[in-house]
């Protein structure tokens, strides 16, 4: 059944990352070792069909392989390392409306005792959820039947997460009082106001707790202070910026909120291991040798 969903999103995945055209369905594909990624999980779930990834947030660290998924609560920054290839995966955006509808109509069978999980939770997939998330798939196969069909398999298969381990966290995000959305909230503030100074009574007010509990629930979920929150994803704005753009390290750090040239080059350092403007070009050169190879004409071999 694994094969079956790896082959359906490799036919329609010719790139590493398709928004496809069924809401909220994403496809994965990678054929060959990229470098260690850096991203922002979004709130989603990711069903691994083959290959394996790692994904390392602060403290937490978790590899999910073929025949697994997970969960992501809240935006976290990561870093991504593929371990094992061909990777493909299905990505299924998280919707609070679409949860909350669906709880609404399960009534009393979803009022299930739902505990306070963390923000990244992996477990196996079912057979049944791995045929529901291929008909999905599959669905691109016949564009007239997105519309009908689309929504009632997204349902089928978050009807059936929601009788599993990865219930509680699902419920937890579609309660609007839980304290994953109270994190997923402060996470968004640091998020839009990260070149900014960050005062921690700033962000426990927009999640309406307590400084002390916020820490404590923030990391639980994230695997990092909200302080740690914020330098990572100054450094990971700092880092798509360099290569994107003409411009020199000195700028991008004022721009993503260093007062001082010496204190961002010292922490870019620490995190990936050279200085801003050498990665821009180690990251540049390995961008052009992968375009090469992907747009290569193919060889055939003399037998």
């Amino acid at each position: 059944m694994l094969d079956e969903l790896a082959r359906a999103i490799a036919g329609h995945c010719p790139r590493f990352f398709v928004e496809s055209a069924v809401p909220r369905l994403a496809l994965v594909a990678a054929d060959e070792a990229p470098a260690v990624v850096d991203m922002m999980y979004t709130p989603m779930l990711c069903f691994v069909a083959s290959g394996a990834k790692r994904a390392t947030a602060g403290e937490h660290s978790a590899l999910v392989e073929a025949g697994h998924m997970f969960v992501s609560s809240l935006e976290v920054p990561v870093t991504a390392t593929f371990e094992r290839l061909p990777y493909r995966s299905v990505v299924l955006t998280l919707d609070e409306r679409v949860l909350a509808d669906l709880l609404l109509e399960l009534g009393a069978e979803a009022a299930l005792p739902a505990p306070d999980p963390g923000g990244v939770v992996s477990t196996p997939m079912s057979p049944e959820l791995v045929d529901a998330v291929t008909r999905w798939v599959r669905l691109l196969d016949a564009p007239h039947d997105i519309g009908p069909l689309a929504g009632r398999i997204e349902g089928e298969i978050l009807y059936r997460l929601l009788g599993g381990p990865l219930g509680p966290v699902l419920r937890q995000f579609a309660l609007a009082d839980s304290h994953v959305t109270q994190v997923r909230r402060a996470a968004g503030w640091i998020r839009a106001n990260y070149a900014r100074p960050l005062r921690i009574e700033d962000v426990a007010a927009v999640a309406h707790m307590s400084t002390a509990t916020l820490h404590r629930h923030f990391r639980r979920a994230t695997g990092m202070s909200p302080l740690q929150y914020q330098k990572v994803v100054r450094l990971q704005e700092a880092r798509r910026l360099l290569v994107a753009g003409d411009t020199t390290a000195a700028i991008v750090g004022e721009r993503v909120g260093y007062a001082s040239a010496t204190q961002f080059n010292r922490e870019y350092r620490r995190a990936y291991g050279v200085p801003p403007g050498q990665d821009a070009v180690r990251l540049r050169d390995q961008l052009l040798r992968t375009s090469a190879r992907r747009h290569a004409p193919a060889v055939t071999a003399a037998v």
